[in-house]
């Protein structure tokens, strides 16, 4: 019976957090939203901001070595579009853009990125540091929220919008000699803080920005509309972008480009939907980085398409050099459950989970329609440069279905279910005592410990088969019990029933074959034959052994004494 006095709270339930202080993200009004009935079936256009933003994000940013081993990977991924720098706010930046540039870096496909605030000394420096590159986007921004209008710059929205036009006109006027030249420039245009700004003013400030700059359908405007700051779930961000993108007059003038972050964990899930709320374009960063909580995960997303059956337009292949890459030059683990990427993405320790892959993985190379349908594998690890064998690991959660996946995988053997069954709980025990995950090579020694090299009174020292009269076979053997050795001799309907009949009646014990299964392990001059075999003596249960030799009947005989032993013990 308690004790609690009447009327005395918990204090633990009393416990509350100050959620007075926020006030709740208000929606826009759209009724007829029509994004949740569309399906991404095409990859959009891929920007990374790794260099910029990413960069930007760093405890200690990249040296200009790591900024080019970064850039390299880049390219080597496909991305077309590649934020560099914001080379009017640091000279590593500057030194960077011009040292690609000069040096001839940059492919003819690929586009170079730069940000730059609107402000006319910046926008001076920029553009000298672009001078002499072939195709470039000129990534102009400020920021437009309520809350920034009214707390950070104190100015209304007509001086906000005249900001970002004399800024454009001014990018425009710099640039000319650039255009003249021959460089193909795009201008790029964030209001930054975009969720957090009216939206008829965002299509209002962006239409005067596409006016000014004199976008056309041969040469549209970018306009990138970033969650900076994510502040609601992704539905509401892609209600924000239907409304913008159904009231922006002469959509067909500009790219619509999204830059999201991750406040609240749904970066990528707020770009994927909206794509389908019609935007083109994608900013975001390997693995997410970036400030805060990080970016859109353009790995994660573009593996996303990848597992529907769309191209992803970029070379992910070889992701554990995606990895090592972006660890070195960033100084950021990548997460060991980071989707597609981690070392423990594919791997399953649960027995159930285990069991259901093997066979999973045993349907698809039987030859089925060729689609991957594995359960609990969304795609082929193989197709990211991993192992098959890596997707099943041993711990003491597993069960059988992970120690078959193991010898099967890493081993060649194929046990029965019956002897998996008795192999499972001694595993268990092992991994138990030794606290966490049991490597290949311990399973395979508790196997053979267990199964083929078993201890007891029973070894075969020598034998001799040869064929008979009637079809039979004759056996005579040495085999040594306890500290005597005996020969023993018998006949039978092949070499193992000569020599079971030969160990019977010689030491007056019953001995049955009931299960008896045999294949080569591992091919060529590394062939060996496995024979399992259950006998059972008398009343007793069956009980396996299993034999390994290059000779079959070695490998029989070895396996029946194997399962003496175990018998006997």
């Amino acid at each position: 019976m308690s004790s609690k006095p009447k009327n005395v709270q918990d204090p633990a339930s009393s416990k509350t957090m100050p959620f007075h202080k926020y006030k709740p993200f208000q929606p826009i009004h759209l009724p007829d939203r029509t994004w949740p009935d569309k399906v991404l079936d095409a990859a959009p256009r891929w920007c990374s901001v790794d260099l910029r933003d990413g960069n930007q994000a760093l405890i200690e940013p990249m040296t200009p070595n790591e900024k080019q081993i970064m850039y390299d990977l880049l390219l080597d991924l496909g991305f077309k579009e590649i934020e560099v720098g914001f080379p009017a706010a640091s000279q590593t930046d500057f030194d960077f853009v011009r040292k690609i540039i000069d040096e001839g870096l940059i492919p003819e496909d690929v586009t170079i990125q730069v940000l730059c605030q609107a402000r006319e000394d910046l926008i001076t420096r920029t553009v000298e540091a672009v001078t002499g590159a072939n195709r470039v986007i000129f990534h102009l921004y400020n920021s437009t929220s309520t809350l920034q209008r009214r707390v950070v710059f104190g100015k209304s929205q007509a001086e906000i919008t005249e900001l970002a036009t004399s800024a454009t006109q001014l990018v425009k006027t710099f640039t000319k000699p650039l255009v003249d030249a021959g460089t193909d420039l795009v201008l790029e245009y964030s209001p930054e803080s975009y969720t957090a700004t009216e939206m008829d003013f965002a299509v209002e400030i962006c239409t005067a920005v596409m006016s000014v700059w004199g976008a056309t359908r041969e040469k549209p405007v970018i306009l990138n509309l970033p969650a900076t700051v994510e502040m609601a779930s992704p539905n509401i961000y892609a209600d924000q972008l239907e409304y913008f993108i159904r009231q922006l007059p002469q959509r067909d003038l500009a790219v619509i480009s999204l830059h999201t972050h991750n406040d609240r964990g749904t970066g990528v899930a707020a770009s994927e939907l909206g794509l389908m709320a019609g935007a083109d374009r994608i900013e975001g960063t390997l693995f997410g980085n970036g400030e805060r909580t990080g970016n859109c995960d353009i790995i994660t997303m573009a593996m996303n398409l990848f597992s529907q059956g769309v191209d992803p337009e970029l070379y992910l292949s070889d992701m554990a050099r995606i990895v090592q890459v972006s660890e070195a030059c960033t100084k950021i683990p990548v997460h060991v459950r980071q989707p597609y990427a981690g070392d423990l993405v594919f791997t399953a320790f649960s027995g159930s989970h285990q069991d259901a892959i093997r066979k999973g993985m045993a349907y698809v190379e039987s030859g089925s329609d060729g689609a991957w349908e594995v359960p609990y594998l969304p795609i082929d690890p193989a197709d990211v440069g991993g192992s098959y064998r890596e997707t099943v690991r041993v711990n003491s959660q597993s069960g059988k279905g992970g120690i078959a996946f193991i010898l099967e995988n890493y081993f060649g053997v194929q046990l029965p279910r019956d002897l998996l069954l008795e192999l499972s709980p001694i595993v268990q025990k092992v991994s138990e005592a030794d606290g966490g995950e049991l490597q290949p090579d311990t399973i395979w020694q508790t196997f053979i410990s267990e199964l083929v090299e078993v201890p007891g009174p029973y070894a075969l020292i020598d034998y001799e088969v040869r064929s008979i009269p009637d079809e039979r076979e004759y056996c005579k053997a040495r085999v040594r019990v306890s500290d005597n050795e005996i020969d023993v001799e018998g006949e039978g309907n092949g070499p193992i029933d000569a020599f079971v009949t030969a160990l019977a009646s010689t030491l007056n014990e019953t001995i049955h074959v009931v299960d008896y299964q045999e294949y080569a392990m591992n091919e060529g001059s590394e062939a060996q034959a496995i024979s399992i075999i259950a006998v059972s003596g008398g009343n007793t249960e069956k009980c396996f052994g299993v034999g390994i030799s290059q000779n079959t009947t070695t490998a029989a005989f070895k396996s029946i004494i194997a399962s003496l032993n175990r018998l006997w013990r």
